[in-house]
């Protein structure tokens, strides 16, 4: 300790020892006045006392040596004093007693005293030790400062590394789609030549043949050479209309007028609806295209609307369970309901009260009421018939991602960026239980009306399952990337997940396990938070790419389209990359949203 401290803490002892004295005396003061006045009084009377009885004594000499006169006077003068002596000794034992009753005071007050030094002392030791706390605290506390700035320091740089190398993977991702657009064109352009110079030698075999014809008419003799047959062997003639190819290159033909017949040519595997593995080794039989479903429900190809959505980027798209409408939120942080079935290119109704970008959007099973996510780290409520804001939840410490009922319309469960997920009363506007997932959660869906299981998809990579009514978690499903989002058929048994390495995933929810795989090699995953969405049967999946295509696959892992711009006419179409889908669950329509700000509804009427 230094020299000021030392001085200090003296001056502030000394300081306390004079006040306890101080007190202490106080308490005692008029019992020392007291009992120094009684022994003053005590030592009068014992003065007095000697003094009467010398007087006494000289009486009695001088009665034994006198006459009868002063008998009298003497014997009152012995009542007197006996009187007094009697008076005197009743004094004295009150006073002795008033002493006992004192000193039987100052003994308590001593052990008071004693008590309160010990716990004085004791108080100063906690009070030392509680000193040397609080120096080690702040001396932690300086530490983790000091490495927090440390962390932030580390996690901005990794930040910027993440960024420049997503940007870089981006950048190498785009240069590798326009080289295999470069080769399939070429590729193209390489058929075009072997089929020009196909046609080109048939021709030159069906000149020789009619020459050689001609020749041998004109011969003598030609009636028998003409009516012999003509040898078929690799290296002779053909005759004109006759197929000159292998029986492979025949299947192959049929394969072909069978495409042509369905509406699929060689365009489509240019345009990205087959892979170039697929067009480069084999395409598929009648038998194939018909088990893969082309044959069944068609595909949603007409635009039937399309408008500026939002008047940023937008984010979020949902059908209503019970109209023709559409609900889009996006970064201008507002919802927005579209009534498609009036075709109105202006929103039926503007749901505002987030203060910053719309990440989800959705309905209650009734139509009632309407679910939208923030990155405010809020959610909010509101009521379709009124357009009113009905509840803000907030609690959540980062992003909110998703949000789902619960046991409608009761309860609502959100998953944030901050690694937890919350479950929400909306009778009281409280969350009533806080689930910790230990990653950022960027979609979940709930398994019944009940919500008894909650499915959420996580940053790291994984398929948490919480069920509610028991508060246990099952085992988790790992992808092979991070997770943007999930979707549950009707029937609850089938789950799709789009995973950032440009898969979706299909998993058996009986069986916990990824029964089938979609993907092409167009295909990219656009952002962080792109839905894929099953249709109402749940027998196809749509997906956005980073492109600006949309995907669709049948639930048998067959491409059946793809809604591009150069394929149906760029001006109608995403120009960026598509982030969120919907399938209407009352009508085979499909409405998109992206990053132009565009929301466009497909139909196949």
């Amino acid at each position: 300790m230094s020299t000021d401290e030392c001085t200090s803490w003296r001056e502030h002892v000394i300081k306390c020892l004079r006040e306890r004295n101080s007190k202490e005396c106080d308490n005692f003061k008029e019992i020392i006045l007291q009992n120094n006045r009684l022994i003053g009084q005590c030592a009068q009377l014992k003065s007095d006392n000697l003094k009467l009885s010398v007087e006494n004594e000289q009486l009695r000499n001088s009665v034994s040596t006198g006459g009868a006169g002063p008998n009298v006077a003497i014997v009152t003068l012995e009542k007197k004093l006996l009187e007094e002596l009697t008076e005197l000794h009743k004094r004295k034992g009150e006073n002795s007693q008033m002493i006992v009753d004192l000193n039987v005071k100052v003994e308590q007050q001593k052990k008071l005293i004693a008590e309160k030094e010990q716990s004085l002392f004791e108080q100063q030791t906690a009070n030392n030790r509680l000193r040397a706390e609080v120096q080690m605290l702040h001396s932690n506390l300086e530490e983790l400062k000091k490495l927090n700035t440390t962390m932030l320091d580390e996690h901005t740089a990794l930040h910027l590394a993440f960024s420049a190398s997503e940007e870089k993977l981006r950048s190498v991702q785009d240069e590798n789609r326009c080289l295999l657009d470069r080769l399939m064109r070429y590729k193209s352009k390489d058929a075009d030549k072997l089929n020009e110079e196909n046609e080109s030698i048939l021709r030159k075999r069906s000149d020789k043949l009619k020459r050689d014809i001609e020749d041998a008419v004109r011969e003598p003799g030609s009636s028998n050479n003409f009516s012999s047959p003509v040898p078929r062997s690799s290296t002779s003639p053909v005759p004109f209309g006759s197929c000159a190819v292998s029986d492979n290159e025949c299947e192959e033909a049929s394969i072909n007028g069978a495409m042509d017949a369905l509406g699929m040519g060689d365009d489509d595997y240019i345009s990205g609806r087959f892979s170039a593995g697929e067009a480069e080794t084999a395409r598929p039989s009648i038998d194939t295209l018909k088990a893969a479903g082309y044959l069944g429900q068609p595909n949603p190809t007409k635009i039937i609307m399309k408008f500026e959505a939002h008047e940023n980027e937008s984010h979020a798209v949902r059908w209503s369970p019970v109209e023709r409408m559409v609900a889009t939120g996006g970064a201008d942080r507002k919802v927005k309901l579209w009534d498609v079935g009036k075709a109105s290119t202006e929103p039926r109704a503007v749901l505002s009260g987030s203060s910053a970008g719309i990440n989800s959007v959705d309905f209650d099973s009734t139509g009632t009421y309407i679910l939208g996510t923030s990155n405010d780290y809020g959610a909010r409520v509101w009521t379709v018939m009124d357009n009113r804001l009905r509840h803000t939840l907030t609690g959540h410490s980062g992003k909110v991602m998703a949000a789902k009922y619960v046991q409608e319309p009761i309860k609502v469960v959100t998953g944030s960026h901050d690694r937890t997920l919350k479950i929400w009363d909306l009778r009281s506007i409280a969350c009533i239980e806080t689930k910790f997932a230990g990653s950022s959660c960027n979609d979940l869906v709930t398994t019944d009306s009940l919500g008894s299981t909650i499915i959420s998809g996580h940053y790291d990579k994984k398929i948490r399952f919480w069920d509610i009514r028991t508060e246990k978690q099952a085992d988790d499903v790992i992808m092979p990337a991070k997770i943007t989002s999930l979707d549950l058929s009707k029937d609850c048994n089938y789950l799709i997940c789009s995973v950032r390495d440009d898969t979706i995933k299909l998993l058996d929810l009986r069986k916990n396990l990824v029964i089938s795989t979609f993907t092409n090699e167009h295909f990219k995953v656009s952002c962080d938070f792109a839905r894929a969405t099953f249709n109402s049967n749940a027998s196809k999946i749509a997906c956005g790419s980073a492109d600006g295509a949309i995907y669709i696959w049948n639930i048998n892992g067959f491409l059946e389209t793809t809604l591009k711009g150069h394929s149906f006419g760029s001006g109608f179409f995403h120009s960026t990359a598509v982030n969120a889908v919907s399938w209407s669950p009352n009508s085979n329509s499909l409405a998109s949203v992206g990053k132009s700000k565009r929301c466009i509804i497909y139909s196949n009427s």
